[in-house]
């Protein structure tokens, strides 16, 4: 396994720090892997920049932050126009197509998903693009497998928010299994 570098970006109440962390969480709990996640955001409660960086390997990590993501996952403008330089070459990037508009380019494989407005279509929620964003991650990279992940959220979610995020998850991952459905390249 190689060693991987995600920077999660999005704004403050989207729950990217809560991704990271299940992310990470999995990784280490389920998968047997090493894992580190850090976080930062800006002192505004909501809608303030918010970043979360996650390195898995399984060799031991002394760095806990990313500085040249090779996955990077933006779910705001700001986010992405603050760090799409960062991407290492051949990196993949994934953003919200609704929240997200790529107006420079970045030398990555883009998966342009849409993960707000499926939610908003198919499941008639809106909260939970943290955890559909999470299941197309674990789609596209098989980074952890997903029984990990929802293994984990049904051990850390309270049973009111279970089920929504059970479905939120599978949502994600249905969206990279059929591509075509969805529109998603590459």
């Amino acid at each position: 396994m190689k060693r991987y570098r995600l920077l999660f970006a999005g704004s403050g109440g989207q729950g990217i720090i809560t991704a990271a962390i299940l992310l990470a969480k999995a990784a280490v709990l389920y998968e047997g892997k090493n894992a580190v996640q850090s976080q930062s955001y800006g002192a505004e409660a909501r809608g303030g920049l918010s970043r979360s960086d996650v390195i898995i390997s399984n060799e031991e990590i002394y760095f806990p932050k990313v500085i040249q993501p090779n996955i990077l996952i933006c779910l705001t403008q700001r986010a992405y126009n603050n760090f799409f330089k960062t991407i290492r070459p051949g990196g993949i990037l994934i953003v919200d197509d609704f929240l997200v508009h790529q107006e420079y380019s970045a030398d990555a494989i883009i998966y342009t998903l849409p993960l707000y407005s499926t939610l908003k279509n198919e499941l008639n929620i809106s909260l939970g693009l943290n955890v559909c964003t999470l299941g197309a991650l674990i789609g596209i990279t098989n980074i952890v497998r997903p029984d990990s992940i929802i293994n984990l959220l049904k051990e850390s979610i309270s049973p009111q928010f279970l089920d929504q995020n059970l479905k939120a998850f599978e949502l994600g991952q249905k969206m990279v299994e059929n591509k075509k459905k969805y529109n998603i390249w590459p």
